[in-house]
């Protein structure tokens, strides 16, 4: 009977996939939470909002950790995740960029 042998670049790959789910999801995660939370935080008091978004933000990294591995490729799985990150994290920053926040 012949072993399978797995190929390097497979093992990169799944590694690749694996930090992104982990890091990129993180970055994601965070970014959303943040963009959220300053959202919301014009309807509510600050602390429901803050409460809302994270519990929100635990869904968002779970579609996230799954968008890795649909993903057709590594890079793809990479630029779905920080395209997305970085967009959000540019709407949770403008007010400081702004000066608008206190």
């Amino acid at each position: 009977m012949k072993t399978a042998r797995v190929d390097w670049r497979y093992r990169l790959t799944i590694l690749s996939r694996t930090l992104a789910a982990a890091l990129g999801g993180y970055a994601l995660t965070a970014a959303f939470a943040g963009a959220l939370s300053l959202a919301l935080a014009q309807a509510m008091p600050r602390v429901d909002a803050v409460l809302t978004a994270t519990m929100l933000a635990w869904l968002v990294y779970a579609a996230a950790v799954a968008w890795v591995f649909y993903a057709r490729t590594s890079w793809g799985a990479w630029l779905g995740l920080l395209a997305p990150a970085a967009l959000m994290g540019a709407m949770a920053m403008a007010p400081r960029w702004l000066g608008a926040a206190a």
